[in-house]
């Protein structure tokens, strides 16, 4: 109530009589050692209950554990979970953070814990690859109370917001490990928010690459709800890629991009006469669907009371449904993996076995025993039972008649009845046609479900469903979670994609609800089930409609309301084939300045082809002709005079947007590319021959071509200019260095940290341990252009280094130190003030 606009809405006078306020309550003490006084003084105050007597009885019934570790299993589940993070593989940092939690963290933090403490409060987890994952014997809770891990929290916090770490559940780590990635992959991500697993999968195809390149292949992260959108472009932009999509669908509807013609926009969009590739396929597929999420039972307590048996009936349809679809998006040869942070096996098993009942051969779910030998595992169920009302059922005859719609044949184990119920409905024919024309009998495929076991009236499926793996909270203290690795050996069933009788109800239900809204598209499917399980990092919740979405953005959110007043035409993404979005000028002109694009309420994405930007960019900062400019620049914004951003973008990404106009921009596309060119707004910029500055995220990218506007900084310049954040031409150490740099033109620069530990006017040698920043060069002045938090990263790195490198420099470093400070004092009241507003900007 009091949401909607013409509902009531509480006022002051309401509050005049002081009436408590029961939501708001006092911070705990974390000093206080019982939790019965972290109360704030109110003696109703109770902690989360850690029980459900329903939760206890249903996975006892389906026997996840044996009787014997039962009891185990719940002291576990009633445990905070344990902190855990992953140190980010591409990073130039990598090898010195990993230093630093070896020779640092672990023998600090043992003597500062020993007492009562855990024998190990740190420790790289054994099934990752080298040494790059780390499980804390804390909770995140500890992390922020206990003032003994003050420093290691401080410096995870640091390091996860520069990017250098990912904080993330241990059990999340997992699915991507087994999709045996590598750099030319097309992958997709199909419901990615919040992203770490995005981030874990751009880790892994950009870790053997050399600056100045990329990747040949390209992770597309896709989630339903805009607002997680948000979120997981949040996470994914501390890797600094332009091999990444951010796009927004429905997962089970996700488009495929099938070109039949040549592009009749081709020339709009590059020279070529057609898109390089006819069809977005993807070598690789992680398929994480939304869940009931109690396997987050420890990060995320009150699922306890929430919890219910069905939740993961609910939710068994949709689930098929996007992994149906993945596989359809899967190469032949690819790999997909399906996982939930669910332990129920309606959620688990049951999909399994109906994908693989849905597909035939053409699928295999392949043994994965050996790989990660350290992972402690278990194999997946064969045989478990649906509990629907209360009631217990083996098979799907015990279903009544007016329950067929919520429960189907396809939940238990040897989903018999299958056949019968698509022949009733007559979905299926006797002789189909496979996805490359060929004709084939597939009733045998379904002959498998009637081979199933059946033993004390219980079925067993026919399927090598051991073949899946479960993880329990206490084999190696950390979450639940499932997966399963499917191999795709041949083009899907042609009747793959066909709904059986309880999914074509399920989405009868949902269209229904969507036609009822008034503006909606339907991108909403996911958030009408979801809202079963908690917005946990595994889970989502309820996504608001887009109509909702459109009414109610925040402002400063990435996706910006389109005002045109256009609206698009209802029906399914799967279905419908839309135009090209090129919007009439005579039509809007006078209505809005900027055009939008096909998809309502975000930017459009366009290829940047202004030539006289682009020469001066080239000109300024003299860009090597090596460097592939011609067709990789893009921006949000149609009107090409007043473009804030240039971003970029690789060769992979280049073909699917080709692709993505050619066939009417399929794809919602609500983030692209890697920021490499920004406006500079201030008032000094006017005067400077190059208006665009490089950005810090694409400045790694680019540092290898540029050869005007550089500087080589001694680490003790560096150093100081990280500290003050402006300094005078006249005040560096080194003179030679700050004549060199009065002699740049004005505008945007780059310093890189020279390795000799001394300054240099001669290029050098662009590799992966090379530190450079980007500057500004003002009329008497030199300021940094990053943000504070980098420079503070920056700094500490650079005195590790300094320290272990370079033993005379502490004392160069002091005698300079008082000429700067007096410096730096004149500077606040005479000095180069549009230098430091620039700075401030960047």
């Amino acid at each position: 109530m009091g949401r909607g606009r013409g509902g009531s809405r509480t006022q002051r006078r309401h509050f005049r009589q002081n009436r408590e306020n029961v939501w708001k309550r006092t911070k705990p003490d974390p000093s206080s050692e019982n939790p019965t006084e972290n109360n704030g003084g109110d003696p109703s105050w109770q902690p989360f209950a850690t029980q459900s007597l329903a939760f206890e009885e249903y996975y006892k019934e389906q026997g996840i554990v044996a009787p014997e570790e039962w009891d185990l299993f719940m002291e576990f589940l009633r445990k905070p979970l344990p902190a855990a993070f992953r140190i980010n593989s591409s990073s130039q940092f990598c090898s010195d953070i990993r230093t630093q939690l070896e020779s640092d963290f672990m023998i600090s933090l043992q003597s500062e814990v020993s007492e009562g403490g855990e024998p190990q409060p740190i420790t790289p987890l054994a099934w990752y690859p080298q040494n790059l994952a780390w499980h804390s014997n804390f909770s995140r809770m500890q992390l922020r109370k206990n003032q003994t891990l003050e420093r290691f929290h401080e410096f995870l916090k640091l390091e996860n917001e520069i990017g250098n770490i990912t904080r993330q559940e241990a059990v999340s780590m997992v699915p991507p490990l087994f999709l045996d990635v590598r750099p030319e992959h097309f992958i997709l991500d199909m419901c990615a928010a919040p992203g770490s697993k995005t981030f874990q999968l751009l880790e892994i195809i950009h870790r053997s690459t050399k600056p100045g390149l990329l990747p040949d292949g390209l992770v597309v992260a896709n989630d339903l709800d805009v607002q997680r959108c948000n979120l997981l472009i949040h996470q994914t932009k501390r890797m600094c890629t332009a091999n990444l999509i951010v796009t927004n669908h429905e997962a089970q509807h996700f488009p495929g991009c099938r070109s039949n013609k040549k592009s009749s926009i081709a020339p709009e969009i590059g020279t070529e006469l057609e898109p390089p590739i006819s069809q977005l396929l993807f070598d690789r597929v992680l398929c994480d669907v939304p869940c009931s999420g109690d396997g987050t039972l420890r990060k995320a307590p009150d699922i306890w009371r929430k919890w219910h048996s069905g939740h993961g009936n609910g939710l068994h349809a949709l689930q098929v449904q996007i992994a149906m679809r993945g596989l359809s998006l899967l190469k032949v040869g690819g790999r997909m993996v399906y996982s939930t942070c669910s332990m129920n096996p309606v959620e688990n098993e049951a999909v399994v076995g109906e994908i693989l009942r849905k597909c035939g051969g053409s699928v295999e779910l392949i043994d994965v025993s050996s790989e990660l030998p350290q992972l402690v595992r278990r194999p997946g169920l064969k045989r478990w039972k649906v509990r629907d009302k209360g009631k217990w059922l083996a098979s799907f005859k015990d279903v009544g008649k007016y329950r067929t719609n919520a429960i189907g044949p396809g939940m238990f184990p040897s989903g018999r009845n299958l056949a019968r119920s698509m022949d009733h409905t007559g979905s299926m024919e006797q002789d189909e046609k496979h996805e490359n024309g060929e004709d084939e009998n597939i009733v045998e495929v379904l002959q498998s479900s009637e081979d199933a076991v059946i033993s004390d009236n219980e079925e067993v499926s026919p399927f090598p469903l051991e073949r899946c793996m479960r993880i329990v909270p206490h084999d190696q203290n950390g979450g639940a979670f499932f997966i399963a690795v499917l191999h795709k050996h041949s083009p899907l069933p042609a009747n793959q994609g066909t709904a059986n009788h309880l999914e074509g109800d399920l989405c009868s239900t949902i269209n229904e609800q969507i036609i009822n809204l008034p503006t909606q598209d339907t991108e909403n499917t996911n958030g009408l089930l979801a809202s079963l399980a908690d917005d946990t990092d595994e889970t989502i919740t309820e996504a608001p409609s887009e109509a909702e979405l459109i009414e109610g953005e925040q402002d400063g959110v990435t996706l910006e309301l389109d005002t045109s007043g256009k609206s698009e035409e209802n029906g399914s993404e799967a279905n419908q084939v839309p135009d090209d979005g090129e919007a009439d000028p005579k039509k809007t002109r006078g209505k809005r300045k900027q055009l939008q694009g096909k998809w309502k309420g975000v930017d459009p994405v366009v290829f940047f082809k202004d030539e006289a930007v682009i020469n001066a960019i080239k000109t300024f900062y003299g860009i090597d002709e090596s460097f592939p400019f011609n067709g990789h620049l893009v921006t949000r914004n149609s009107d090409t005079n007043h473009v804030k951003r240039i971003y970029y973008v690789s060769k992979p990404v280049k073909d699917v947007l080709e692709l993505n106009f050619s066939v009417g921009e399929q794809l919602k596309i609500t983030s692209i590319g890697l920021k490499m060119f920004e406006r500079q707004t201030a008032s000094v910029a006017s005067c400077a021959p190059c208006a665009f500055r490089i950005s810090s995220e694409g400045l790694p990218l680019i540092l290898p071509y540029i050869t005007i506007q550089i500087l080589y900084a001694s680490p003790v310049d560096f150093k100081h200019i990280l500290q003050y954040k402006s300094i005078k031409f006249s005040d560096f150490v080194d003179a030679e260095f700050g004549a060199k740099a009065s002699g740049l033109m004005l505008g945007c620069c780059v310093l890189v940290l020279s390795k000799d530990g001394k300054s240099t006017l001669d290029p050098i040698q662009v590799d992966e341990s090379t530190i450079a920043i980007g500057c500004w060069k003002g009329k008497n002045s030199l300021s940094v252009m990053v943000t504070a938090l980098d420079c503070q990263e920056l700094l500490e790195r650079l005195l590790m280094r300094i320290e272990t490198g370079n033993g005379n420099l502490d004392s160069k470093d002091e005698a300079s130190d008082g000429k700067v400070d007096v410096d730096m004092k004149d500077m606040e009241k005479n000095g180069d003030k549009e230098s430091t507003t620039v700075a401030t900007e960047g």
